[in-house]
């Protein structure tokens, strides 16, 4: 029963992670005209120096030596290509369209993870996960004028994007042993490569008032920073194909934020994407919890 508990208590970490990425878009709306790359480095520093100092409150800076550099450079690349690949993807193609491609990873996440030792994907999870897929689909798409050939590259980045999310956190329950807080190390690393290409490759803007620079603040503390360290507790300890399928509640969630601001405009399909979304979620969670 304890196991079970904990496993449960896990997975509800880890959704947190899905919570905070709900304002991911707000948030990235509000700290305009930040290029990408910059953007990710401001906001990784911020993200792994809270995580680097929360580690030495709790005298956990000896474990970050034993980690291997395998490690390190796996959890890099998964939050650099991921982000890398979301914002220029955006700006590449319309953010509907690639929003719709990049948001494939909850959905390849539950696939994925039948392949780990001691999971299995059953007909529910598939079942809950094409639900989820639909409703996130009617959401994101929703007024859409559809596919452009021109959009082609920004599509791909899209693709490329779901596919490093999805295998990141699969094998993120391979290298389990990893304490939770050597994702510090992930995100300043991933700052300072961020921070690199962006002196090479961007023109400088900063945040230009109070507000953008309050937006890009709160991304580096929210969904670019605490987001990653309770995802990696809930991948690592909790019901991996439960996340996945929850993880469409952050469409869901990020469009209701966006319609409360004024951003976006509420519409018919918000109702129906709802019930196909939560649908997708109870039938997976069925399918998990009657192991």
């Amino acid at each position: 029963m304890t196991a079970i508990l904990t496993r449960r208590r896990a997975t509800l970490i880890g959704f947190i992670a899905v919570l905070l990425w709900a304002l991911l878009a707000v948030l990235t709306v509000g700290s305009e005209p930040t290029p990408p790359l910059l953007l990710n480095a401001i906001c990784f520093a911020i993200g792994g120096t809270l995580g680097l100092v929360w580690t030495a409150a709790t005298g956990g800076l000896g474990q970050l030596a034993q980690v291997p550099a395998r490690v390190y450079v796996f959890g890099t690349i998964g939050l650099f290509g991921y982000h890398a690949l979301y914002f220029s993807a955006l700006r590449l193609a319309p953010a509907a369209e690639a929003g719709l491609i990049a948001y494939l990873w909850p959905l390849l996440i539950i696939l994925f993870s039948g392949l780990l030792p001691g999971e299995t994907l059953r007909r529910g999870h598939v079942l809950g996960g094409l639900v989820g897929f639909a409703g996130a689909a009617l959401l994101i798409s929703g007024g859409a004028k559809g596919f452009d050939p021109a959009h082609l590259p920004g599509y791909a980045l899209a693709l490329l994007c779901a596919l490093t999310w999805s295998s990141y956190s699969v094998l993120s329950r391979r290298i389990g042993n990893a304490p939770t807080a050597s994702v510090a190390v992930f995100c300043l690393a991933t700052a300072v490569l961020s921070a690199g290409l962006h002196l090479a490759l961007e023109d400088t803007v900063w945040p230009a008032t109070p507000g953008a620079w309050a937006a890009t603040i709160a991304l580096g503390l929210g969904p670019v920073g605490l987001a990653f360290y309770v995802w990696d507790i809930g991948v690592k300890r909790g019901d991996i194909q439960l996340l996945g399928t929850s993880s469409y509640a952050a469409p869901l969630l990020s469009t209701l934020i966006l319609v409360a601001t004024g951003v976006a405009d509420p519409g018919w399909s918000l109702a129906i994407a709802t019930l196909l979304i939560t649908g997708g979620a109870l039938t997976a969670a069925r399918a998990s919890f009657s192991r």
